[in-house]
């Protein structure tokens, strides 16, 4: 684990955050030669001056053997593949491409022996659902939400089918927008019907030829998208790497643009608050740190951390006690804690009336559905505790819990877990691709849905079951869970882990810690 304020321990190997001696820094993570063949614990010092809590991470190293088994695994299958196109090029063979009958229409089907498809006619009942982003539990079709959404649905209708600027800007938007920028602590905010054209369709609006996008290399397809579009110059740090970061921010103030060596117009930072696949969190105290230093701006991405962290579910930055003032763009998503759809985009009231008249996301998008508004409206309420009842800080709470115990618990079974320890995202490592699969279908044959990932989406040898915690999960439904996680976890042999937990030492801060500049 990563170490924090008080000096955490780390596992071996962790992410670069810190000044490290003789170790050497590959993607992101640290590693000591001598202490990886010692299989010594290797400490890494952090800055620590600018957390206020605990801030621990694991990201424990693939073992040797499964790494050699997987790129083995994926070795025979191309193989393979490439032997059998090589016959069926020369028709010794049968090409079993998948045929579809015209009568069939689309349902669950599966490919049966004769390689067609047929209809299972089977239907799942009873699953548990530890796959989705519904963090806080408000996607329910019965409560207060369900019921108010209703009761607008009978009076707005459906919805507006028109543009914010034109006839599509109804009492309700504006009323939600109030409360977003209240609940987010900034002065204006701006709703959108999709969170992925949210980043997509206002990056470009934000920057463009001439400025600079320092992302986050495991940030989320929307983001990519956006900086691309934007024409801006793209350079990509090291995953939550501090160093890395730095480096891309020095050489961008000394060397300015390529060629004419002229000053970059903006730079930009990208990163998210939870990482979706990763489950960790970002050190925003140090990326706020080294954007005051270089005079910066910072787009944060919240679809996954807005709700789901925070004593009162307000995301990263109430998590790590900043202000939201020095986050210039605040984005996040109502697809996941709240339980709706859309997203929005918080900050200075310029920088909203600018949106409004700029991005492609609200000048040609129609607006959002009145009902799908009264849900965000009437959840975020509730865990603001307007409505009258503490059932939202009471999700807020039961999330924290599920977090830590689900976290806790797959630790304790010998699983190799990513992620942040506060992080409702829980990655379990497979690595091997027949186990990606094998996964998926032993648990669902248990009643548990999971969501497995495998390559391209991951690291080639760094395939992952990927499990969502829920306010909704209690801890019978949880332990049911784990149950089922530790009998497939046996039979599929998935238990790699070979460390154990270490009391927590305490470490000095080191000459890398960033202090925060006047301006």
């Amino acid at each position: 684990m990563r170490p924090g304020p008080g000096g955490c321990c780390c596992r071996r190997p962790v992410r670069a955050n810190g000044c490290v001696a003789n170790g050497e820094v590959r993607n992101g993570y640290v590693r000591s030669s001598a202490a990886a063949a010692a299989g010594q614990i290797h400490h890494v010092t952090q800055n620590g001056g600018l957390y206020k809590r605990p801030f621990n991470e694991a990201f424990e190293e693939t073992p040797m053997l499964v790494a050699v088994l997987t790129y083995v695994g994926y070795g025979v299958l191309t193989l393979f593949g490439y032997l059998r196109d090589f016959l069926r090029h020369w028709r010794i063979e049968k090409c079993h491409h998948a045929t579809e009958r015209e009568e069939q229409q689309v349902i669950v089907r599966i490919f049966d022996s004769e390689k067609s498809l047929r209809y299972t006619g089977n239907i799942i009942k009873d699953v548990i659902n530890m796959g989705s982003y519904n963090y806080l539990g408000f996607a329910r079709n019965t409560g207060s939400c369900q019921e108010a959404a209703a009761k607008v649905l009978e009076e707005y209708g459906v919805g507006v089918c028109s543009t914010r600027q034109e006839i599509g800007n109804l009492d309700k938007h504006e009323e939600l927008e109030k409360l977003v920028a209240w609940f987010l602590g900034v002065e204006a905010a701006m709703t959108y019907g999709m969170g992925f054209a949210t980043n997509s369709m206002n990056i470009p609006a934000l920057v463009g030829k001439g400025c600079l996008i320092l992302s986050d290399e495991l940030n989320h397809a929307s983001l990519v998208l956006g900086a691309r579009l934007s024409g801006a110059t793209i350079r990509i740090f090291k995953h939550n790497n501090m160093q890395s970061l730095e480096k891309l921010l020095k050489d961008a103030i000394v060397y300015g643009q390529p060629r004419t060596r002229r000053p970059w117009k903006k730079i930009l930072i990208l990163v998210e608050g939870i990482y979706s696949m990763e489950g960790s969190i970002v050190r925003l105290p140090e990326v706020i740190a080294l954007k005051k230093k270089y005079k910066a701006y910072l787009y944060l991405d919240e679809a996954h951390s807005i709700g789901a962290l925070g004593p009162t579910g307000r995301g990263v930055v109430e998590y790590f006690g900043l202000d939201p003032e020095d986050v210039d763009v605040m984005m996040g998503t109502f697809t996941k804690s709240f339980g709706a759809s859309g997203g929005y985009i918080g900050g200075k009231k310029e920088l909203v009336d600018y949106l409004r008249t700029h991005s492609h996301s609200a000048v040609y998008a129609t607006s959002l559905s009145p009902p799908v508004v009264e849900q965000i409206i009437t959840s975020m309420k509730c865990i603001m505790g307007q409505d009258g009842t503490s059932l939202g800080k009471e999700c807020i709470q039961q999330l924290a819990e599920n977090t830590r115990y689900f976290r806790r618990r797959l630790k304790e079974m010998g699983f190799i877990i990513y992620g942040n320890e506060d992080s409702p995202v829980v990655p379990l490592m497979l690595y091997m691709p027949a186990k990606i699969g094998a996964f998926g279908r032993e648990m669902l044959k248990r009643n548990i849905g999971v969501v497995v990932v495998g390559f391209p989406a991951t690291p080639i040898i760094e395939s992952r079951a990927r499990f969502c915690l829920s306010a909704a999960h209690t801890k019978e439904i949880l332990d049911t869970a784990l149950k089922e996680i530790d009998e497939v976890g046996d039979l599929l042999q998935l238990k790699y882990s070979r460390h154990r937990l270490v009391p927590l030492l305490d470490r000095p801060f080191d000459e890398t810690t960033y202090e925060e500049t006047e301006d």
